[in-house]
């Protein structure tokens, strides 16, 4: 006799990694799976709990289409891009839970729901320095990290037209994604949190899909492994820095750090990296050790951030003895509510 369906089936998956590790690629693999759909990044719901407090009791629908209004009209959000009805979503997260965690959910569900798929997921690199957040409102969600050689995501960071930080940051933004991921794994354990690397993921996407599949209680689809149709449909060709994702799943971009990065880049970033370009596989050049200089550098950035990112944190607590209303999600999973409408239905004849 069936048990019903498997809870495991409407946690949400969050995507993250450090900027321009691959996970735009990863986004669109596992979007062409049948059952889950992650949309391209949203850029609203860690902006939506910053200003949580601005919006008011939620147990007051006002409030709750205020913050319904905010999500699918402001220009930062990019909600256009989910393709959806702003004035219906608005009235779902109206008729909703009154806490943030749902609002977000229920935006994300409909888009789900859009594409005939009962997953929802989300992806944004930066999503490492914010899991306490997403737990907080998502306690049951599955983070999946993807790991690229440093070098290569430090090479390609430089080349973007929207990366305005110098080769320290981008040495520390991969760092920093490493050490989290590190501490993640710890704590919150193999059935929360699964790691991949990129140059596996390229060179056998088959493999890599069915295990990262089976992480998510979800069978493979051979879907997966041709993003490249989906990426056509949805990504921009504006967005140039994606434009790779429109072809088939390719390993040449692998180690192309050697001719994109300057001798100095690399020798500092290998220093800096220590022994994590190792743990990962991931062979060292070969080149002489920095000049002292260069280092004294590279700490000085690197405690700068750790600085601003702990008066962030300071400032995140601050806030969640302020809050006016929980922040975790309340939504039943769509499949217990369909179950318990076809309950009611058949009670009626």
């Amino acid at each position: 006799m069936s048990s019903g369906p498997d809870p495991r089936h409407d946690r949400p998956i969050f995507v993250l990694g450090c900027p321009r590790s691959g996970t735009t690629l990863l986004q669109l693999m596992l979007h062409s799976h049948a059952r889950i759909a992650i949309p391209a990044e949203t850029k609203f719901l860690i902006p939506a709990y910053a200003r949580r407090c601005e919006f008011g009791d939620l147990e007051d629908r006002e409030n709750r289409r205020a913050l319904a209004e905010w999500i699918t009209t402001d220009r930062s959000t990019k909600f256009h891009a989910l393709g959806l009805d702003a004035g219906e979503v608005v009235e779902e997260v109206v008729a909703g839970p009154p806490t943030l965690g749902s609002a977000i959910g229920i935006v994300f569900r409909a888009y789900a729901r859009r594409h005939g798929k009962p997953r929802w997921g989300d992806k944004r690199p930066s999503y490492f320095r914010h899991v306490g957040t997403l737990l907080r409102m998502f306690p049951d969600a599955q983070f999946v990290h993807l790991v690229r050689d440093g070098r290569d995501c430090v090479a390609s960071l430089l080349e973007m037209p929207w990366y305005d930080k110098d080769v320290l940051h981008a040495i520390s933004a991969w760092r920093e994604a490493i050490d989290r991921g590190r501490r993640l794994a710890e704590r919150l354990g193999p059935d929360s949190y699964y790691e991949l690397q990129y140059e596996r993921l390229v060179a056998d996407p088959v493999d890599e899909l069915t295990r990262l599949c089976a992480f998510l209680g979800e069978d493979f689809d051979p879907a997966m492994t041709r993003p490249e149709g989906l990426a056509k449909q949805t990504v921009s060709p504006r967005k140039k820095w994606h434009g790779r994702t429109h072809d088939a799943v390719t390993t040449s971009r692998i180690g192309s750090w050697a001719e994109r990065l300057d001798p100095w880049q690399i020798s500092l970033a290998e220093a800096a990296f220590g022994e994590r370009l190792a743990e990962y596989g991931y062979e060292p050049s070969g080149l002489p050790r920095p000049p002292a200089s260069q280092l004294a550098r590279f700490t000085r950035t690197s405690a700068h951030r750790r600085l601003a990112q702990r008066k962030a944190a300071l400032r995140d607590r601050w806030k969640q003895h302020h809050e006016p209303n929980p922040v975790r999600c309340l939504l039943a999973p769509e499949s217990t509510v369909a179950a318990a409408e076809r309950t009611e239905s058949a009670e009626s004849v």
